[in-house]
């Protein structure tokens, strides 16, 4: 019952997504424009790392996509409790761990499309990648986007506007942004501020993520990324099955 309940919603939630293409497209136009006018100006710069100057700034992007686009998942659950849709499916039959997954496996699928469609620009603007690494980072920002939805998601069942959700995300967006090197290698920094960054579980998969798009794929960096990200992914959907099955009961 919880797979069928779990493809029930996210059907329901893929078919939405769908048909709002602007809302496709206009979710992928920031880490696009970084790409287009921050790109160029890194070309041949030296970035502290091995690879291109496109193997350091893409799969950051790709992160900085599955971040935002995770994180501000939950005002749609806002709308939807003010609007009494969530209260009229927790009265139905349907898991309510469905009513969480179904939600986080449509993120999923739209922020991985979107992940698409910049490497296939970044390739015609001059990235040179293996096929297995870009594939590597496709999981890694599949990873991080079901962590942060289900995150986004709990916190979004605990408050009552969007007024409450927004300064929340932003004050944990913003840091895990700049602590985490998406842009630029954090080491091209101060000591205290490579040393900070690590408390951040991004900053281990940007640089898995980078070793990947360079075709190493057995190193330091991987295994700790894989582990951060499994490790995040696990306690987002523990915490957020824990909150739609309590919220409100």
């Amino acid at each position: 019952m919880l797979l069928h309940d779990t493809a029930l919603i996210y059907g329901r939630y893929l078919r939405q997504s769908l048909r709002s293409r602007f809302a496709l497209l206009f979710g992928v136009l920031m880490p696009l424009l970084y790409l287009l006018f921050f790109g160029p100006l890194l070309t041949d710069l030296p970035l502290g790392g091995r690879g291109t100057s496109w193997q350091v700034l893409v799969p950051g992007l790709l992160l900085q996509l599955g971040l935002f686009g995770a994180l501000f998942a939950g005002f749609t659950v806002i709308i939807e409790k003010n609007l009494g849709v969530v209260e009229r499916m927790r009265v139905t039959p349907v898991s309510r761990l469905a009513l969480l997954l179904g939600r986080v496996l449509r993120d999923t699928t739209v922020l991985v499309l979107q992940a698409v469609l910049l490497v296939l620009a970044a390739v015609v603007m001059g990235l040179r990648a293996p096929l297995t690494g870009i594939l590597i980072g496709f999981a890694f920002v599949g990873l991080l986007t079901v962590s942060l939805a289900s995150l986004s998601y709990a916190m979004a069942m605990r408050v009552r506007t969007p007024q409450e959700f927004g300064p929340v995300i932003n004050a944990v967006s913003m840091p895990s942004m700049l602590l985490s090197g998406l842009m630029l290698p954090v080491t091209l920094g101060p000591a205290w501020l490579d040393v900070l960054s690590h408390v951040m579980p991004l900053r281990y998969l940007v640089d898995a993520m980078r070793d990947a798009y360079v075709g190493s794929y057995t190193t330091d960096h991987m295994l700790y990324g894989v582990l951060a990200a499994v490790a995040l992914t696990a306690v987002a959907v523990t915490v957020g099955t824990r909150v739609f099955r309590t919220a409100g009961a």
